[in-house]
């Protein structure tokens, strides 16, 4: 053995203190607990050891003013361009902050909450965006979310974006009216857009009627979400896709070809009447107004005619034999006046029997055309 064994020894040596220097050990063999006074003086020797010196109470003070110097500090805090401060005091709703750096009375008098009220959030219904490091961006359906049944009975798969941003004026509705605004915006879209659906047959919502649908869905979301006092504007629905479910889409998208080639064939059928009945009425118009100007002529020229016969009858009444011979002149002349004159001799002399006849008539005509053509050129 390293010690003596000696009597009134033992392993601290020949005095009679164990080892938490308490005294006597029993000689049972049994432990007695540690001196609690001897542990807390050598802890203040400690802690005095490690501060610089006593600080009495001015330098409590000045701690205590440093404290409370960087609690006020901590009212500090800053609102983002895209959020507002709202401020609590006790957990009341006090007053709302602009963006920028402001103050509140230190916790737990005052607390703030910056909520993103000035930022236009997004959800999709119907789709999930999915990040793909081969693919890029690609677009998940959801069909739980997007089949829909239409009024006429048949399924339609929406998919659609809400754009929706709390209203500046109730930032308090949207902070306590509502526990998840996110959830909230997403169930109330898909609500109305299966109220609106269902109440719409299949061909509109297909062809014509998007810019309809998503006007019904916009302001029956607005009015369930204030009817809530959620403090939320929304700010557009948009379809993203309408279609048909997958299973029958290829003969909806017959159907709808069809469909177009027959308002095609309208529209074209249309164009063609709007341009050839115009046309058919402006003829038949100019028609009618030469008709009408031939009649007039006629009516005229046998008036005209008649009048003369009358007159001509009266001055025959009078004098019937120079009447007649006048008439049969006139007659002639108005019949041999145009054409080329022959005279043939067919007495019963002997001879050729053809007269040289001299144009007199003529004359004048052929002197005055060289007269005429160096005048027009100019010369004296």
């Amino acid at each position: 053995m390293p010690w003596s064994n000696q009597s009134g020894g033992g392993p601290w040596g020949s005095g009679s203190r164990g080892p938490w220097s308490s005294g006597p050990q029993p000689s049972g063999g049994g432990s007695r607990p540690p001196d609690l006074e001897e542990l807390l003086r050598r802890s203040q020797d400690r802690l005095r050891g490690l501060l610089p010196g006593n600080l009495g109470s001015r330098g409590i003070a000045l701690i205590a003013l440093a404290v409370i110097v960087l609690w006020g500090l901590s009212g500090f805090f800053r609102v983002e361009p895209d959020e507002l401060g709202v401020v609590l005091r006790f957990g009341k709703f006090v007053r709302e902050v602009q963006p920028g750096l402001n103050y509140h009375l230190p916790y737990p008098i005052e607390t703030a909450l910056t909520p993103p009220a000035l930022r236009i959030n997004k959800i999709d219904i119907g789709m999930r965006p999915v990040e793909d490091i081969r693919r890029g961006t690609s677009v998940r359906e959801v069909p739980e979310e997007s089949l829909m049944l239409t009024g006429d009975e048949n399924i339609i798969d929406v998919d659609f974006s809400v754009f929706w941003k709390v209203r500046p004026s109730t930032v308090g509705d949207y902070l306590f009216n509502i526990q998840n605004p996110e959830g909230t915006v997403k169930a109330v879209a898909e609500a109305a857009m299966r109220e609106v659906v269902g109440h719409s047959t299949l061909q509109p919502i297909l062809t014509g009627a998007r810019q309809t649908t998503e006007t019904a869905v916009q302001n029956l979301m607005q009015k369930t979400l204030d009817t809530y006092g959620a403090g939320i504007v929304v700010q557009q629905v948009q379809l993203q896709k309408v279609d048909p479910p997958a299973q029958v889409i290829d003969s909806f998208r017959d159907v709808q070809a069809a469909r177009s080639d027959l308002e095609r064939a309208q529209n074209e059928a249309q164009t063609y009447a709007n341009r050839i009945v115009p046309e058919a009425r402006g003829r038949a118009a100019k028609i009618t107004q030469d008709a009408e100007a031939y009649r007039e002529q006629t009516v005229a020229e046998a008036k005209g005619q008649t009048s003369r016969f009358l007159q001509v009858y009266e001055q025959y009444k009078k004098a019937p034999e120079v009447t007649r011979e006048r008439m049969y002149l006139e007659t002639m002349e108005r019949v041999l006046g145009g054409s080329d004159k022959t005279i043939i001799d067919t007495g019963p002399q002997a001879g050729p029997g053809v007269v040289p006849y001299l144009p007199l008539t003529e004359l004048p005509r052929s002197r005055q055309a060289p007269a005429s053509g160096p005048s027009s050129g100019g010369n004296p």
